[in-house]
């Protein structure tokens, strides 16, 4: 019989919706600030560029408006811990939206303009419990929201990557959110309570089989920092190069991680 499944983690939905409107303004800005030069650098992400990324990360919230839009579905098919397995099947179509959209709309701002207008109005009106079309799924739009919050950290963080200086700001409740999804993935993928792992200060989760810590120090942890975290779980590090880098501490025999790591790429 398989082992049960977690209960998702509680999120207030008000400060989702605005940790996802203040992520999205804190790119908007940035990606404002950026000439032609800068918008053709190339990324971490195979072909795509800075011009690519930021196309896309207007659709990641664009996709909120538009399942606003569509009729509501009977029911919640899919919830947060879904989202990384759920979604993978739609790579290809997604990047290839993403480069349509940045070839069709060269006005960066402008885009970006149009999307914030969008969601901020959809959002306002948009009553909580309201069940939303996803690609995926039918999912409860405040669970959705969730998603975007990952959606908008893990692509601030590739922006970063991508342009020396640009420093996009990270709002606190929506790196917080993303961490804490991606660690709870992690422990509803790999259920069990032999493995401690710690992504100060957002998240501490257990997970993988074996004997269960009780009291006193845990026999097998892992620790490290949430950006790193966010890097690991998305696949942008492999976890070998994360410790011969010292950025993830691992003590114990279960507590190598590389045959659960990446949880979505």
């Amino acid at each position: 019989m398989p082992p049960a499944r977690k209960r998702p983690r509680a999120y207030d939905p008000a400060k989702t919706r605005t940790a996802v409107l203040a992520q999205f303004g804190n790119v908007r800005e940035a990606v404002g600030t950026l000439g032609e030069d800068r918008l053709a650098l190339p990324t971490r992400l195979g072909e795509w560029t800075v011009r690519d990324l930021a196309a896309h990360l207007t659709m990641a919230v664009e996709s909120v408006s538009r399942a606003l839009e569509r009729p509501e579905p009977p029911k919640a098919e899919l919830n947060p811990l879904d989202y990384a397995s759920a979604t993978a099947a739609f790579a290809g179509a997604i990047a290839e939206g993403s480069h349509s959209l940045a070839e069709a709309d060269p006005d960066v701002s402008a885009l970006f303009a149009r999307v914030g207008e969008r969601i901020t109005d959809a959002l306002a009106a948009a009553p909580h419990g309201r069940v939303v079309d996803t690609r995926a799924g039918g999912m409860l739009l405040d669970d959705y929201l969730l998603t975007r919050t990952i959606e908008l950290v893990v692509h601030t963080d590739d922006l970063n990557a991508a342009v020396p200086g640009l420093d996009v700001p990270y709002d606190r409740h929506a790196l917080a959110t993303c961490v804490r999804l991606l660690a709870d993935t992690l422990a509803a993928r790999a259920p069990g309570g032999s493995t401690e792992v710690r992504i100060p200060p957002y998240a501490v989760v257990q997970c993988v089989e074996g004997p269960r810590h009780t009291r006193g120090t845990p026999p097998n942890v892992v620790e490290t920092d949430p950006l790193t975290w966010i890097r690991l779980a998305t696949g942008r590090l492999e976890w070998a190069a994360a410790l011969d880098e010292a950025k993830v501490r691992a003590s114990g025999e279960r507590a190598d991680l590389s045959g659960l790591l990446p949880l979505m790429s």
